[in-house]
């Protein structure tokens, strides 16, 4: 923009243009910002300490907050694991509890058997009929599993695999941890094996396996006639020990599960033993009896449709 000549008056409008190019901020946005400064400012004061000083509460309250929180926080977890921990406890108290009840039952049940086993033993042997059914019932009772028997067999031990020193117990596989875990599968193969072999006893963890003995999974735990065993799974079954033992090896089921150690790791030994005992298994509930003929029973002979004690007619002696 061109000057104007010396002399010559300025117009209004280039007046205007000055003032408007000269003064880019309204008075009074300056007067407003310098009113604020002056409320916000104690006198003799520095404006950038107090901004500091506000920074630094700021920061010690928040920490006082986070320091307040972490220590409910920690407060509430060890009383919550307090409280599991006397829970667990109160549940390991009241399995101990109830397990020595039930041992008691088992021994007074025991004693209670072998009265009436000695008591019915006795009253058979009284007469040639009872002798008879005496060893019917003893043969019987051996096929049942309901005696306790002893003698030489094999030894067979099922364990889970080892832990792995690379496995990683955060991200691992379960399916790939589960492998190496003894199921109740595999024990049903074993017994059945033993069986097919000629077995005549077999017991696991000292449960004997009857006819009905049931071989199940109950989540974690194997479970022998509704009785939890735990690893390592031993396995003893009476027989002729080379006989039983060369036989099983052959088995399709015996190298299926030694495929398990060879694929998964899974402990699987077998060992001769001279000298087994089996305890007797659980009685099967009795449904039906049939009493003894009392003629046969008392040693007499019947006569002619009539019971008597010898085979003579009484008149005649003949």
């Amino acid at each position: 923009m061109s000057a104007a000549a010396p002399g010559r008056p300025r117009s209004l409008g280039a007046s205007l243009l000055d003032q408007v190019l000269a003064e880019t901020v309204d008075p009074a946005y300056a007067q407003a910002a310098a009113a604020r400064a002056a409320r916000t400012v104690p006198p003799g004061g520095d404006g950038s300490r107090l901004r500091r000083s506000r920074g630094q509460l700021l920061v010690a309250l928040t920490l006082l907050i986070a320091g307040l929180l972490a220590s409910v926080t920690y407060r509430q977890a060890a009383a919550g694991e307090q409280g599991r921990e006397q829970a667990r406890q109160a549940l390991r108290d009241d399995i101990a509890e109830q397990s020595g009840t039930a041992d008691d039952l088992t021994a007074q049940l025991e004693e209670l058997t072998a009265r009436v086993t000695s008591t019915r033993e006795g009253a058979l042997a009284a007469s040639v009929a009872g002798q008879g059914a005496l060893e019917r019932l003893t043969a019987a009772e051996q096929a049942a599993a309901l005696v306790a028997v002893s003698g030489p067999g094999l030894r067979i031990e099922l364990d889970n695999a080892a832990p792995s020193a690379e496995s990683d117990p955060v991200g691992g596989s379960a399916e790939v941890a589960g492998a190496g875990l003894v199921q109740d599968g595999d024990l049903q193969l074993v017994v059945n094996a033993l069986w097919a072999s000629g077995a005549e006893a077999i017991s696991i963890n000292g449960q004997r396996i009857g006819a009905t003995t049931a071989i199940r999974q109950a989540g974690q735990a194997i479970l022998v006639d509704l009785r939890p065993v735990n690893t390592p799974y031993e396995v003893s079954a009476i027989g002729d020990p080379q006989r039983l033992q060369n036989e099983f090896v052959d088995t399709p089921e015996a190298t299926a599960v030694a495929k398990l150690t060879v694929d998964y790791g899974v402990v699987f030994t077998v060992a001769r033993s001279d000298d087994l005992e089996l305890p007797a298994g659980s009685g099967a509930e009795l449904r039906f009896a049939e009493p003894l003929d009392p003629a046969a029973a008392t040693g007499q002979v019947p006569v002619d449709g009539a019971t008597g004690t010898t085979g003579t007619d009484p008149t005649t002696g003949g």
